[in-house]
């Protein structure tokens, strides 16, 4: 008879859509957001590629909230679209213990973002530029390009709209 000690703890199993609806932030309206500090950040990190100062962008630009999360209070912006779906994948923990998480993933999403800026930093042509530049190179949440604790997978990233755009969406 073998036997392990200290016994092992029976473990309930994982509820991954419980996991991954526990992970969305939700206002206190009840809408889903995304946190309006990833705006501000992705902003900030993407003054590399054009040679701003990361410095003066930190002290620059702000990203308005459109809400805030019921939970924490997190400042939020809005996310205008469809229903998210639970996606699982293998992640590895700050310990580097591989473990299975469930996320939240939008198909199709977006999102009226409203940024304060200094005007005698930067002018409305870079504040536009750098957003393009998030969208197109840095991304946003889990799996961007530019993250830190990897090269990403591709997701979050997005598009300005233009005027053809809005068009549609008044349509």
């Amino acid at each position: 008879m073998v036997s392990t000690w200290p016994p092992k703890k029976k473990r309930e199993p994982k509820d991954f859509d419980a996991l991954c609806d526990a992970s969305v932030h939700y206002s206190k309206e009840g809408w889903a957001g995304f946190s309006a500090s990833a705006i501000r950040c992705a902003s900030i990190s993407a003054c590399r590629l054009v040679g701003f100062k990361m410095t003066l962008a930190k002290l620059s630009i702000f990203v308005e909230a459109d809400g805030f999360d019921r939970e924490d209070g997190t400042p939020l912006v809005r996310i205008i679209g469809g229903d998210y779906r639970s996606v699982t994948h293998h992640v590895r923990t700050a310990t580097g213990v591989v473990d299975i998480r469930s996320r939240p993933m939008w198909d199709e999403w977006e999102a009226d973002v409203r940024i304060r800026f200094d005007a005698d930093q930067f002018s409305l042509t870079d504040i536009t530029n750098l957003l393009s530049r998030v969208g197109a190179q840095v991304g946003i949440g889990e799996g961007r390009p530019d993250s830190k604790s990897s090269a990403g997978m591709g997701w979050g990233m997005f598009r300005l709209s233009d005027a053809q755009d809005e068009a549609r969406r008044a349509s």
